[in-house]
């Protein structure tokens, strides 16, 4: 039978795997700010502080996914 702690630990850790996969795949986003344009073969680059997004919430959900994943692993090792 599995114990409450090793049941807390297994899900902080795939918690912790989704949301480090989601952070992974943020990492690999074009910024909003950058256009590519195929015809020319070349990048322009217009920043305007109203249009600009740094994260997406893709990032933010894994962030906070990872951030569960590491509680849940230290509530784990203390039970």
């Amino acid at each position: 039978m599995v114990t409450i702690g090793e049941t807390l630990r297994l899900v902080g850790a795939a918690l912790g795997a989704v949301g480090g996969t989601l952070v992974f795949v943020e990492f690999f986003q074009q910024p909003s700010y950058v256009d590519y344009d195929a015809d020319l073969d070349s990048y322009s680059v217009d920043i305007a502080p109203a249009r600009v997004t740094e994260h997406t919430w893709l990032g933010r959900v894994g962030g906070l996914l990872i951030a569960a994943g590491f509680a849940l692993l230290f509530v784990g090792e203390l039970l």
